[in-house]
């Protein structure tokens, strides 16, 4: 029988799933370097296992140990006893950490141990489910999946943990596949979507999951979507394995095609699963941060806030709003707040830093987009516009229990987009200003803590029994500090990283320095002196990071960004960024993320600006943005593989961020958007030296984005460079930047702004000599003059274009060139000139094997057959290009595509066919705000209509479809116009 009897060995608890942790109750354990941890590792794993000392030497090296290996594992033995036991008297034999026949074992029960719990819960998940109780199994699935927080093992170094690492990701994969078959079985087919889709695309040929993502599709009746799933499938199983799908994909795929009725729930099992509302979306988001260990005090602050949350009652949304000035402690607070609440809001949390007290603060409309994505909503259907954006929001909120923590904010305007519309959500705002009114809202004022709050904080970090020993010093130390929660924690800190100091010794070096230091305050407080104790004792690494880090204007910063500011590798740079976060300097809110109290902040940058040389500090920036250029070039080249784009672009020093897939290209664009947009603005600003790669971000960035959601924000982004390179008197960047921006103005239906752009850019990229500017403003410009009825303007523009291909060596820009090339020489009334340049569009296209092409000829080639009399053809060619376009997720285009196959239908007198196809243009271009395209749709509807049998709806189609096209100024307002008059409508 094992003896467990010392003191602190209850309270361990060991995270392998994940960066692997320890925790004694509510505090982190410091494991010491990465080989140490594993060690820990390799004995958790092993269950109370003896493993020898040769086995651990093996684990940790493998086949390259060391010569001192074995003195090295002694070592780690040593400091794990020390840390894991930290009571131990001295020669007190170990009872945590034992030497045993020439080796170790670690005595620690399996419950305290979470991927032991993992497999004991997938143990019970697979007996309930073999016992038909499907509810259970679920259940006990996701509780196992709850006690993921990243990649198993992350980090750490040897043979071992990655033979480990992999086997413990295969069981993941294995329940999240489980939870799924539940799902399905249970009637969450609409819940599964969502994750199942991310998941599918994270591990693209593994069939299981896209067999359960197909049959989730066809149970919410969305069988177009299905079989879309099964062709994505089958492309990248036969273009990655040389093999076709399975046998159970390849039996669902032809059930799906042929509707078998035997896919659908059986009732029994959709009775089981229970209503809608009993259920928590799979999809919710829950963006909290994590809730900080020691929090004390404010218990009756806690308890008013949490029921102005979940006690209101009636129609309105509860608001509660929490002033105070900055440090106070009113983000760690809300957190807390936030967390205690989660159980009334199980449709998610949400979370944003509004930025407010900043030169830059963010933007209600791309706060809105975020947002939205978090919910499900995809990045293509969210709109332009800002007032539509916030509608879409309200709306998906509707009848869902979400708690908003709107944190900084700056002022009401920059709140009102962001709150829900009807009860059973709730917002938690917090704000340094008492002017931000809201109507309904609650205002709670978060003072300075109380001595007793700031001696609980003092003691919960620094250790009761230091603070009890000098009760004194301990209210001294807490005055000297103003009791402002910031300032308290920063010295607690410091005292717990030296345990020689008395907190008297403290108080007088605070004494010291406050005496020295200039004044930054927070209200009336100083805290400058607070700071600067935490400060000097830094290491110096440490130190250099506290004032590098400081140096981006990002809101926070993700582990790459760090190592590039400190240029540094990652291992290097989280090391010193977890030191500061110990500290106190720095917050860990998220795995490999991390952020600056803004004073903290403020107060770094003066370092800096003190202590690097104004070289140094523009370096630092500099490598940010080589680092992001690269990054997005690598994703430009994985999501535009053909675009001569590539070969333009600054040359870059770093191999940024590399990416697996398309998948994972678009996933680093989402999660890194406002490091992208304030990296690029700060380098605009404060690096004139810089300008170059900046513009070339800016050319690169907005292409990789789909849809509206950020295009505001790039509008301003691409103002502001042009603007710097005008005042530089760089043509090339200012001809990029006009470029971008009189795009951005095309996509939004702005033609007369997009034309004034676009011909600046191209008179300004023939001024700087840019072949690729020009090319592109020329290709622009060429259709946005064909979109406004005038082709012989748009014909010299796009062969222009064309010309400069060679020179480029970009085949895939030539097919795109000749494909618009042929809709201009068909509306120039030359149609076998048309007919031709189409198909040689196709042919090109498919020679670069780039899909993207391929499937934008194609619809144009169907748009020219449509046009000149064969339809039939045409409906072909435009089906090909809607299925890439589908796959691809390029919403706008597939809208375009169903309008234009539904012209075609109506040309083959198959009416009902046309209204299912505009109908389903039209539904994407009204999420999307595409007035052009909706336009199209409507002309379709109204003409079906009428022939059906009814001309009223049909008119009222067609007066919508003729507003909107003279609205444009686009040619498809004449023949509508005929039309509602009774006239034969021209062909065009």
């Amino acid at each position: 029988m094992r003896e467990t009897t010392e003191p602190s060995a209850p309270l361990l608890h060991f995270q392998l799933l994940g960066p692997v942790r320890a925790l004694a109750g509510d505090h982190h354990v410091d494991l010491g370097a990465r080989q140490q941890r594993a060690m820990l590792a390799v004995l958790l794993l092993r269950g109370g296992a003896t493993v020898s000392s040769d086995e651990l030497i093996d684990a940790l090296w493998g086949e390259n140990a060391p010569p001192q290996a074995l003195g090295t594992i002694r070592t780690y033995a040593s400091r794990l006893r020390t840390l894991l036991e930290p009571g131990r008297a001295a020669r007190t034999p170990a009872t945590v950490l034992v030497s045993v026949a020439g080796g170790y074992a670690l005595r620690v029960g399996p419950e305290r141990v979470d991927a032991h719990v993992f497999e004991r819960l997938l143990a019970e998940a697979a007996a309930a489910r073999t016992a038909g109780d499907t509810g259970t199994a679920h259940a006990t699935y996701a509780a196992a999946l709850e006690l993921w927080h990243g990649t198993a093992l992350a980090g750490l170094p040897g043979p071992y943990c990655e033979r480990q690492q992999d086997r413990l990701t295969e069981a993941r994969l294995a329940a999240q596949e489980g939870l799924f078959d539940c799902a399905l079985a249970l009637g969450r087919h609409a819940e599964a979507v969502p994750e199942l889709t991310s998941l599918a695309a994270e591990h693209p040929l593994r069939e299981r999951l896209r067999a359960q993502l197909i049959l989730a599709l066809y149970r919410c009746g969305r069988q177009v979507d299905a079989l879309a799933a099964y062709a994505d499938a089958r492309r990248l199983l036969v273009g990655e394995l040389g093999v076709e799908p399975g046998p159970e994909l390849t039996r669902l795929h032809a059930r799906v095609l042929a509707g078998d009725p035997g896919l659908a729930l059986p009732a029994a099992e959709a009775t089981a699963a229970g209503p809608a509302e009993d259920r928590r979306p799979a999809g919710a988001p829950f963006q909290l941060p994590a809730g900080i260990p020691d929090f004390t005090g404010r218990e009756e602050l806690l308890r008013e806030v949490r029921g102005a949350l979940t006690g209101a009652a009636g129609p309105a949304v509860p608001i509660a709003v929490l002033t105070g000035i900055g440090g106070v402690g009113k983000t760690t607070l809300a957190v807390h707040a936030a967390h205690l609440a989660r159980p009334d809001f199980p449709d998610g949390q949400l979370y944003v830093d509004l930025r407010g007290t900043g030169a830059d603060p963010a933007g209600s409309g791309s706060v809105l987009a975020h947002f939205l994505q978090a919910l499900d909503v995809p990045e293509a259907d969210i709109p332009d516009d800002l007032e539509q954006r916030a509608a879409l929001y309200r709306s998906v909120l509707a009848d869902r229990r979400v708690l908003l923590l709107l944190d900084n904010a700056r002022d009401a305007a920059q709140l009102r987009p962001l709150l829900p519309g009807t009860a059973g959500c709730a917002v938690l705002v917090t704000t340094r200003s008492r002017a931000v009114t809201l109507g309904g809202a609650r205002q709670f004022h978060v003072g300075v803590a109380s001595e007793a709050e700031a001696l609980l904080l003092l003691a919960a970090i620094a250790g009761e029994e230091r603070v009890s020993a000098e009760p004194r010093a301990a209210k001294a130390l807490a005055a000297a500090c103003g009791h402002l929660p910031l300032a308290v924690r920063i010295v607690a800190s410091r005292l717990a990283s030296r345990p020689g100091w008395t907190v008297a010794s403290l108080v007088a070096r605070l004494d010291d320095e406050r005496r020295r230091l200039d004044e930054l305050q927070a209200g009336d407080l100083t805290v400058e002196a607070t700071f600067r104790l935490g400060y000097t004792h830094l290491p110096d690494d440490q130190a250099r990071a506290f004032r590098l880090l400081a140096l981006a204007d990002a809101p926070d910063l993700p582990l790459a960004t760090a190592a590039v500011l400190l240029d540094r590798d990652e291992f290097t740079a989280e090391d010193l960024a977890e030191g500061l976060a110990d500290a106190g300097l720095l917050e860990s809110y998220a795995p490999g993320r991390y952020r600056f109290h803004d004073l903290l902040r403020l107060y770094a940058r003066r370092r800096a600006e003190r202590t690097e040389t104004p070289e140094d500090r523009a370096a630092a920036v500099a490598r940010l943005l080589d680092h992001l250029l690269a990054t997005v070039g690598n994703a430009s080249r994985i999501l535009e593989p053909d675009h001569a784009l590539h070969r333009h672009l600054h040359p870059v020093t770093t191999p940024g961020t590399g990416f697996a897939d398309a998948d994972e290209a678009r996933q680093w664009l989402r999660r890194e958007h406002i490091t992208l947009a304030a990296g690029l603005a700060q380098a605009v600003r404060e690096l004139p030296g810089a300008l170059r790669p900046a513009g070339d971000l800016l050319l690169t960035w907005p292409g990789l984005i789909e849809g509206p959601a950020h295009r505001d924000e790039l509008r301003r982004l691409s103002e502001l460079t042009a603007v710097a390179a005008h005042g530089a008197g760089d043509q090339r960047v200012e001809a990029r930047a006009r470029y971008t921006l009189g795009n951005l103005h095309y996509l939004t239906d702005v033609y007369e702004a997009a034309e004034r752009e676009l011909s600046e850019a191209l008179r300004l990229a023939d001024g700087a000599g840019d072949p690729l500017c020009r090319h592109l403003a020329a290709n622009a410009l060429g259709i946005l003059c064909f979109a406004t009825d005038r082709p012989a303007r748009a014909l010299p523009l796009l062969e222009q274009a064309r010309d400069l291909c060679d020179a480029l060596g970009d085949k895939g820009s030539e097919a795109r060139v000749l494909a618009n090339t042929a809709r201009v020489r068909l509306a120039l009334d030359r149609p076998r000139e048309a007919e031709r340049d189409a198909a040689e569009a196709v042919r090109i296209a498919r020679a670069t094997g780039n899909g993207p092409t391929i499937a934008l000829t194609l619809y144009q080639h169907g748009c020219v057959l449509h046009k000149t009399g064969r339809p039939d053809l045409a409906a072909r060619q435009l089906r090909d290009a809607l299925g890439s376009f589908i796959e691809q997720q390029q919403r706008g285009w597939e809208g375009l595509a169903w309008a234009r196959l539904a012209e075609c239908r109506l040309a083959e007198w198959r009416d009902e066919d046309a209204v299912s196809c505009a109908e389903q243009s039209l539904s994407i271009a009204r999420d999307l705000g595409k007035t052009y395209c909706q336009g199209l749709a409507l002309a379709v509807l109204g003409r079906a209509r009428a022939r059906l049998g009814d001309p009223s709806r049909g008119q009222d189609h067609l007066r919508e479809a003729l507003t909107l096209f003279e609205r444009l100024g686009v040619p498809e307002a004449a023949s509508v116009r005929e039309f509602l008059a009774g006239a034969p409508a021209r062909v065009r």
